[in-house]
């Protein structure tokens, strides 16, 4: 019942939030940071559980830890199957604590229907985790349209000057490319039932299930588009500046910090294991595509005048890595893959809710027209000063370390394009500390006085710090918890490949 608690937390939360707004705006918050703090620690619980690496792989497909499984539509072969292992385990315990640090950021911020917008953004999140758990694939669709409804709302009320297109735009590109995947799992079910006589929607029934190559092909592209859209995956990204920029902070926090995690997390889950034959034939191509992102997010990061919007294309590259790293479909970019996944989420997060501080105390989100604020915002600076050195990948911290091993990972498999990508790290390089710069450097010609950090907002982004520096300094943690699970899913896709071999 853990993983359903998990889920009902968040749930439960929302509605109590969107009650409790019609009588005080304090309550929302604090029921919505009670929520997300209880998911937190029960998630915690569970890693330390499961701590330690794992000598002797399981003889099962996949090493579940934890597992739910009830009859839902049987007619169907629907069931209501959560599971979680180590890599649903690390991104759920980055979802709640992303989710705390998003409701703490918007303390403040939000001072309009306060209750509903903790309804849609604990709904939100309930819908993330429900993606992360999920070992049914109908209710991994589910999940997947869940989170989508109540984003949208957070962008379409809360955003900013152009939310209304911005909503619309993020609600179009993931609707329609989600009822591809849908499209694609009701394929592949009807593919397996043919061979079996057995209709089912679950995840370790359909592994292995034998498909013609090019039905395989086109299978897969369905699954795959709706994951590269969420990913973001150029030619698939021109939602994401848009969403991010309108957004309010704390949907600028889950949208960077996990539901672009969710595309990945697909990619990993499904496209590999469930289509392996495919996937390798298409990786050459995704690959050279991951490239193209890393370097085209880093040029036009480097070109924008818009702070938030600046910090959205970083996404673009950074991503671009992940998904370099899965494409390699190697031990060591796998690991590099989570690895940015993880410090993306939370580096990325911070710079988003320095974003929204600065536009809270300056009006602005404009670069030209901020310089100078060193002096009157010196622990602001500083933590901005940190955070940029993240995303420029500084040797210590988590995006350093992901990028390095996606790197070595990916060169046995492709030279010229591990050799292009390393280019994006040196461009990373100037959009940081041309933010770096252009925000907190310079002569104070505005004359600002203004408010620096205040307890509250430390205390959101110190644990921010410390995370990113912890996954730098000691990742073996996140290593072994993923070690297991990773050898597991490479075990399944090298066994499919030989299998359709024969």
């Amino acid at each position: 019942m853990i993983l359903f608690g998990l889920i009902a937390i968040l749930l439960i939360g929302g509605l109590l939030a969107a009650a409790a707004g019609r009588w005080s705006r304090d309550w929302p918050r604090w029921i919505a940071l009670a929520a997300t703090s209880i998911g937190l620690l029960i998630s915690m619980g569970l890693w330390m559980r499961h701590a330690g690496p794992m000598a002797v792989l399981p003889p099962t497909p996949i090493a579940w830890l934890e597992q739910l499984d009830w009859r839902w539509i049987p007619r169907f072969g629907i069931r209501f199957h959560l599971a979680m292992d180590g890599l649903s385990l690390l991104l759920v315990v980055l979802s709640f604590f992303l989710g705390t640090v998003a409701v703490l950021a918007s303390w403040r911020e939000i001072q309009e229907r306060v209750g509903f917008f903790h309804f849609n953004l604990l709904w939100t999140l309930a819908g993330v985790v429900g993606v992360f758990l999920a070992a049914d694939l109908f209710l991994f669709y589910f999940a997947w349209e869940m989170m989508l409804i109540p984003m949208s709302f957070l962008i379409l009320l809360w955003g900013h000057e152009r939310r209304v297109y911005a909503a619309i735009k993020f609600f179009l590109f993931t609707q329609l490319s989600g009822l591809l995947m849908l499209v694609s799992i009701v394929a592949l079910v009807l593919t397996h039932a043919r061979q079996t006589g057995t209709l089912t929607f679950q995840y370790a029934d359909l592994l292995g299930t034998a498909i013609p190559p090019r039905s395989e092909t086109w299978i897969m592209l369905g699954f795959f588009i709706a994951f590269a859209v969420k990913l973001p995956m150029v030619p698939f990204h021109t939602w994401l500046p848009d969403a991010h920029t309108e957004a309010p902070t704390a949907g600028s926090v889950l949208l960077a910090g996990l539901l672009l995690k969710t595309g990945a997390y697909g990619l990993i889950r499904f496209v590999f294991p469930l289509f392996p034959r495919a996937a390798r034939e298409v990786a050459p191509i995704v690959m050279t595509l991951a490239v193209v992102g890393i370097l085209y997010g880093a040029i036009f990061a480097y070109s924008q005048t818009d702070l938030k919007r600046l910090i959205a294309y970083t996404s673009v590259s950074h991503l671009g890595f992940v998904l370099f790293g899965i494409f390699a479909w190697n031990g060591l970019a796998l690991q590099g893959a989570l690895m940015e996944m993880l410090a993306h989420g939370i580096g990325t997060g911070a710079l988003f809710i320095l974003a929204g501080q600065l536009q809270e105390r300056t009006g602005t989100r404009e670069i030209d027209q901020m310089g100078g604020l060193w002096q009157p915002l010196p622990r602001l600076s500083g933590a901005g000063l940190f955070f940029a050195m993240g995303a420029l990948g500084l040797p210590g911290l988590g995006t350093f370390l992901g990028e390095f091993l996606v790197l070595f990972g990916t060169y046995p498999v492709s030279r010229w394009r591990t050799v292009l990508a390393a280019i994006g790290i040196l461009l990373a390089t100037l959009y940081a500390l041309r933010l770096v710069q252009r925000v907190f450097h310079g002569p104070n010609v505005h004359n600002w006085i203004l408010p620096d950090l205040s307890v509250r907002e430390m205390f959101v982004l110190v644990p921010l710090i410390v995370s990113l520096v912890w996954l730098g300094l000691y990742p073996q943690p996140v290593f072994d918890t993923f070690g297991t699970t990773m050898k597991t899913l490479q075990q399944v896709v090298a066994d499919a490949i030989l299998a359709q071999a024969r």
